[in-house]
Order: C-alpha cells, then sequence, then structure tokens
C-alpha cells in the first residue's frame, strides 16, 4: 500500500496525523505499518512455506507439482491449502513435470491364442495384498546409441515395480526377463495374475510357456484400448515425464544406470503415490504386512 505523500507532509509539519488519514480515508495502522515497512504475519507464513515447497520439490528431483507438495507438507504438519501452495510456487517460478507423447511399442500378432480379460481395468489397491494381480508393458527409450527398450512388472496392490529389464531389442526375451525377475524377487506362495496389452511379446507360445512354469496366468487387454492397462502406462506416464524425458541419453548404459536409481533409489520407496493415500509402494507393502 502507497502512503499519501500529503499526510507524511502534514506529519512533518506537526499537523494532526489522525485528520489527514480519515480525509483521505486511509487507516493510522495502514500509514504506520507502510513507514515501518514490517511485513504481516500472512507474508510471513508464505515466506515460511516457500521455503519448505522448495526444500520438498527439490527432494522431488524437481517432480513434484502442487498435490504432491501439499501431501508432504501434510505430513511434516504444515497447515496450508492446495491453491496456496500452486500460488507459491508459481511465483517461486516452481514446477511439476509434465509428460510428452508416446512412441508406439504394441504391434499385436493376429494369429495368437485368444486369452481373457481377468482385470477388467479394476487396477485400484487391493486390500487382500500383494502378489495377486500383476502388470506389465514396453515402453522406448531413445539414445545417441539407438533404442533402449524398458519391460516392466508392477504389483498393482502395491504400485512397486517388482521386475524390469531393458534391452536392444523387442523380441519376447525382453518381457520373459522381466517377467522371471519379479517372480525370482517376490517368490509368490499363490497363483498370480499376469496383465498386459496384446503385443506379440505377451502373446507368443514363448512367453506363456514361462508363466506356466512360474504359476502364472495370464490376461490381456483389447486391441487398442490403452485404458485396459492403464496403471502401467501410468508408470511409463510418470518415468518418462520425471527421467526419462528430461536429458538426452549419450548410451543406453546411461540411460539404464537413470532407471535403476528413479525405480530402486526413489520410485518404490519414497515418491508418494495419490492411489495409496500419499504413501510410497515401500510404505504401503509395509503397513499392509502389518
Amino acid at each position: 500500500m502507497t502512503v499519501h505523500p500529503f499526510i507524511e507532509a502534514e506529519k512533518r509539519d506537526g499537523h494532526n496525523v489522525k485528520r489527514a488519514c480519515e480525509l483521505l480515508k486511509v487507516s493510522r495502522t495502514a500509514f504506520y505499518a507502510r513507514r515501518t515497512a514490517k511485513p504481516g504475519p500472512r507474508a510471513i507464513r508464505d515466506a515460511e512455506l516457500t521455503g519448505q515447497i522448495t526444500e520438498a520439490h527439490a527432494k522431488s528431483r524437481g517432480t513434484y507439482g502442487a498435490p504432491r507438495i501439499h501431501a508432504v507438507l501434510k505430513r511434516e504438519g504444515a497447515v496450508c491449502g492446495r491453491r496456496r501452495i500452486a500460488r507459491l510456487m508459481r511465483a517461486a517460478g516452481l514446477e511439476g513435470r509434465h509428460r510428452r507423447r508416446r512412441h508406439l511399442t504394441t504391434v499385436p500378432d493376429p494369429r495368437a491364442a485368444a486369452r481373457p480379460d481377468l482385470i477388467m481395468r479394476q487396477f485400484d489397491p487391493d486390500p487382500v495384498g500383494v502378489d495377486t494381480r500383476w502388470c506389465g508393458d514396453i515402453t522406448y527409450v531413445p539414445t545417441e546409441e539407438g533404442w533402449l527398450y524398458l519391460a516392466t512388472v508392477i504389483d498393482m496392490a502395491s504400485r512397486r515395480v517388482i521386475g524390469w529389464a531393458t534391452a536392444d531389442h523387442l523380441r519376447t526375451d525382453l518381457v520373459a526377463d522381466a517377467l522371471t525377475a519379479a517372480c525370482r524377487q517376490r517368490r509368490p506362495t499363490q497363483p498370480v495374475i499376469f496383465h498386459s496389452d496384446r503385443g506379440c511379446q505377451y502373446t507368443s507360445q514363448q512367453f506363456a510357456a514361462l508363466a506356466t512354469e512360474f504359476g502364472v496366468r495370464l490376461s490381456v487387454g483389447r486391441t487398442g484400448q490403452c485404458w485396459d492397462n492403464a496403471l502401467a502406462e501410468s508408470f511409463f506416464a510418470t518415468i518418462k515425464r520425471e527421467v526419462l524425458d528430461t536429458a538426452a541419453w549419450p548410451s543406453r548404459a546411461a540411460a539404464r544406470t537413470a532407471i535403476f536409481d528413479f525405480v530402486e533409489g526413489w520410485y518404490n520407496l519414497h515418491r508418494l503415490h495419490s492411489s495409496l493415500g500419499y504413501r510410497s509402494p515401500a510404505e504401503y507393502e509395509t503397513a499392509l504386512a502389518a
């Protein structure tokens, strides 16, 4: 607020400041606050929140937007609204990461045996427990050496990436390695459903034989329906937005190292998921075990 120079002149001349403020419809509180240049309580709190927001944004590797920043501050005991956080983030020049358009990697095999959809878009976290329903998909990473392909296996209950593999090809070995890694890490004691799209890798006889060996039941969505495998698609959108689309990768090895760091060092252990009540996959699995 700018104080009218007439009031300052009246005060210097020894005249009544109260009368001058009344004439110009300015409160004396505002006049003296302006003179002392002391920030108000809200400005002080905004500055404190901005510091907390900046720290939380940095810890998220610069990926969190207002909703997750709000969840972080709420976990730390801060009392503030999401809109206020969004406003302060804009003022500080902070924002979350956004996804790019994806490249098609799914090539259906018209000769593949028909398999049912055992999930029917039911991707909500399973309160029964982990290792009952898994899903997976393939995506790509451009590098200066050529494409690097990434296959994943995700537990639907906890959103944890329990198996993954990379290769410079799209042969069935890629998805077979990811499923093998998941089965060896989790060692499920009951039958597990593995859901995927109708890509030729997932509908091949080689993959079916591997699933039978591990006691895994295969489920597939409809051709061309990305929502039938929305959970796997969502993970790829996240890793691309937060890591893979943020840099030019000089080699496949560099991209694979970044994937390992993101999955094993951040996503599974620390990244908050709105569908899990803003908990990480590791926190959610610990809560289920308890």
